[in-house]
């Protein structure tokens, strides 16, 4: 066994310098000697007979303490035995073992060493010494677990989050997920992500693209997904990109980085839902005072139209009496009627001066098919308590028109609501309302189309005539909803009819022009 100071390996590379080889046979020594490796020779029995300066430092072990000792003098109780166990099995079998191990310094200051262990054999093929590398990796090792601490303190962060979180490469695919996605992919079915990015680049157009290709983040926005036989699902979706250096070889010394997208996803259909009631009752309480308005206009409106049909029979009457007064006769009587006459029409003038006009609504663009589902949505519990079944067919495209949305709601509330009472009169039989709305060059025109019994070819017109009904005084009804409804349409351009050639019940034809620039057919 040999001593530090008589080293057999330098003697084997003495002779191969004698045999042509070129390097000195001390520049051996001095190499391992001056490594920054700590390097240790120890016997077959894993005696220390040699450690170079640099295991001097890392172990605080000088020369004269270390040699002669067990390397177990560095070992501390916290590594497994069957560490060890694993060691001593494999470089029994003459094979180098490489691994990490807890030792202690001579101040029982504790560090994590990567050692390599390499049996040295013998001309005999008897392993006589081994050579022990180690370096200390306490400080890589804590730096590994502190990444590996914030991971897994970030990936729980995100899985408990409550919004559903997905990372993209920029091919699209998905490289992590949370527990809110996977929800969503069973909602949805497979990768909602790539079918919210699609919603948004259709939304988005071109500010889609320009801000992907840049890798420029995108603010929340809306995003609604149809789902068939149920229904429709409001997200809230905002990107976010980040880059990452390459950790290869070969980017050390030229990064190079890729780019991943970060998608939050967060449902919001309950809170669209909640809008949408909330937006469905203030239009139900508007249309409401809007119909209680339209009532007392129509009262007023009718005891205007009562009084004039008297006091044009008195005005008759006192143009009577004033021919007769100009021959000298009955001048008192004709005076006083003349004054009764003026005292009417100052009361009639100031009747008529308080009907409600028409709310100051400016006219805006609206789209009718909103404005038409609403209306349904409006009407949606008496459809049901009368048991009808309703065919709602929007046109293709927006149905654009310049009109007032609180007298447009009313007039097909209006329509709506005439065409349930027709249905309710049939005893038996078809019991069907269908709104259909249809995109002209110049015009659009809405059908209101119900099963009831219809109105009779001779009544077309008149139902259109103020005060006249079809449904009986003891109805109450003083006759003036279609005729308001023909004032709506007329206010804004259009035409209201009856169409004469359908005979399965009624059908009110309503035509409106479209905007400017609105969609054509």
């Amino acid at each position: 066994m040999a001593k530090p100071s008589e080293p057999q390996q330098p003697k084997q590379a003495t002779s191969a310098a004698d045999d042509g080889g070129s390097v000195p046979a001390h520049l051996f020594r001095q190499a391992v000697e001056q490594a920054a490796l700590a390097i240790s020779i120890t016997d077959a029995h894993a005696n220390i007979l040699y450690a170079n300066a640099a295991f001097q430092r890392i172990t605080g072990y000088g020369q004269d303490e270390i040699v002669g000792h067990n390397e177990s003098i560095l070992s501390y109780r916290v590594t497994p035995k069957l560490v060890y166990e694993t060691l001593w099995a494999q470089i029994q079998r003459q094979r180098p073992w490489n691994g990490l191990l807890v030792n202690k310094r001579k101040d029982g200051d504790r560090y994590l060493a990567d050692v390599t262990i390499t049996p040295v054999v013998g001309e005999a093929g008897i392993t006589t010494h081994y050579l022990g590398m180690h370096r200390d990796v306490t400080e890589v090792h804590r730096l590994e677990r502190q990444v590996q601490n914030q991971k897994t303190l970030i990936e729980s962060v995100v899985d408990a989050a409550q919004v559903a979180i997905v990372l993209l490469d920029e091919q699209e695919h998905v490289l992590l997920d949370n527990q809110e996605y996977k929800k969503l992919i069973g909602d949805l079915g497979k990768e909602p992500a790539v079918r919210l990015l699609a919603a948004l680049r259709e939304q988005m157009g071109d500010a889609f693209a320009k801000a992907y290709d840049k890798h420029r983040n995108i603010a929340a926005r809306e995003v609604c997904i149809e789902a068939s036989g149920r229904p429709s699902r409001w997200f809230s979706c905002a990107i976010s990109w980040f880059e990452e250096h390459d950790v290869g070889a070969d980017a050390f010394y030229e990064p190079l980085r890729r780019h991943y997208l970060l998608l939050t996803i967060q449902d919001i259909s309950e809170l669209k839902r909640q809008q949408e009631a909330l937006r469905i009752n203030s239009l139900r309480a508007l249309l409401s005072e809007q119909e209680r308005i339209q009532s007392l206009r129509e009262t007023l409106a009718g005891a205007v139209y009562q009084l004039e049909g008297p006091l044009n029979m008195l005005s008759a009457a006192a143009n009577m009496m004033g021919r007769r007064r100009e021959t000298g006769s009955d001048l008192p009587a004709a005076s006083a009627l003349e004054e009764a006459m003026q005292k009417s029409r100052e009361v009639l003038e100031t009747l008529r001066a308080c009907i409600p006009d028409h709310n100051g609504e400016a006219a805006q663009p609206l789209n009718l098919n909103e404005i038409l589902a609403d209306v349904l949505k409006l009407a949606t519990a008496s459809l049901l308590g009368a048991g009808i079944v309703v065919e709602w067919l929007p046109s293709e495209g927006a149905a654009m028109i310049s009109g007032h949305p609180a007298q447009l709601s009313n007039l097909f509330k209006q329509l709506i609501s005439n065409a349930i009472e027709a249905v309710n009169e049939q005893r038996g039989g078809r019991r069907e309302l269908r709104i259909a709305c249809t995109l002209f060059a110049d015009h659009l025109e809405v059908f209101v189309e119900d099963s009831g019994p219809g109105i009779a070819d001779d009544l077309r017109y008149k139902v259109f005539q103020p005060f006249f009904t079809t449904k009986g005084a003891a109805r109450q009804h003083l006759g003036l909803g279609l005729a308001m409804a023909q004032e709506v349409v007329i206010r804004h351009g259009g035409t209201i009819d009856i169409d004469p050639g359908y005979h399965n019940g009624c059908r009110v034809r309503v035509q409106l022009p479209l905007a400017a620039g609105g969609n054509h057919a």
